[in-house]
């Protein structure tokens, strides 16, 4: 579903992504660990268009999308929910739902809205609230949502667990499975390397910039490079 070829990406004279390259199968899910300045969240802004890499190729169903606008990598089945889920703060959670679907016939809002409240119990609950007023964990259910609107292939996270407390960290990790169990495929990046490696199919580990080992999640799990590093083992 998603190629990415010799990635080299640079956030001003920084030089963040360093010779990349992964695949991504239809249905899997696939987890990118790394500390902090890994190059996780670089390697996603770059995938949505929100980046460029200097060399190389990323391609989605068999189209090169290296050089497309971001609104049109998503219109494309792509959808990114970026680091500190950038909610539109002054709208309403319902306005949230409805921007994400701007790709879609406007036909099939109210039936995708629907589908996103039946996930999202709390946000139903809350769908006229201001979602700047909404708590972290509820914050990153309307995130998740909105990119649900525009029925992604392929659903992009990042960080998704960053501040949550561990009882929503489970609810928002069980959620992920389910959006995966019902056909979207998974790109994840996130700290928490156990959770995200237990449900992988496959991982990636970065490490400046650079891949230094992958393999199927629950084998990385017990990899002692892994667990010394990012499993307190």
């Amino acid at each position: 579903m998603l190629k990415v070829t010799n990635m080299n990406t640079y956030y001003g004279n920084i030089y963040a992504v360093k010779d990349v390259s992964f695949d991504v199968s239809k249905g899997d899910i696939i987890s990118l660990i790394g500390a902090n300045g890994a190059g996780k969240s670089t390697i996603l802004k770059t995938i949505s268009g929100l980046l460029h890499s200097k060399t190389g190729s990323i391609t989605f169903l068999d189209q090169d999308i290296s050089k497309v606008a971001p609104h049109q990598v998503v219109k494309s089945g792509l959808a990114h929910v970026p680091e500190g889920r950038r909610v539109f703060l002054s709208m309403s959670v319902q306005e949230n739902l409805e921007m994400g679907s701007y790709t879609q016939p406007k036909k099939l809002m109210a039936a995708r809205i629907e589908d996103v409240y039946d996930k999202f119990p709390r946000l139903k609950e809350r769908y006229k609230q201001v979602a700047g007023t909404l708590s972290g964990g509820e914050q990153q259910m309307l995130a998740m949502g909105r990119a649900m609107m525009s029925h992604p292939a392929l659903l992009m996270l990042d960080e998704p667990s960053m501040g949550l407390a561990p009882l929503l960290v489970e609810q928002i990790f069980n959620i992920i499975k389910e959006l995966n169990d019902a056909g979207t495929t998974i790109l994840l990046v996130e700290q928490n390397a156990r959770m995200a490696l237990s449900i992988a199919n496959k991982g990636y580990v970065l490490e400046t910039g650079k891949i230094i080992t992958s393999g199927p999640g629950k084998e990385l799990l017990e990899n002692e490079i892994v667990k010394k590093a990012y499993l307190g083992g």
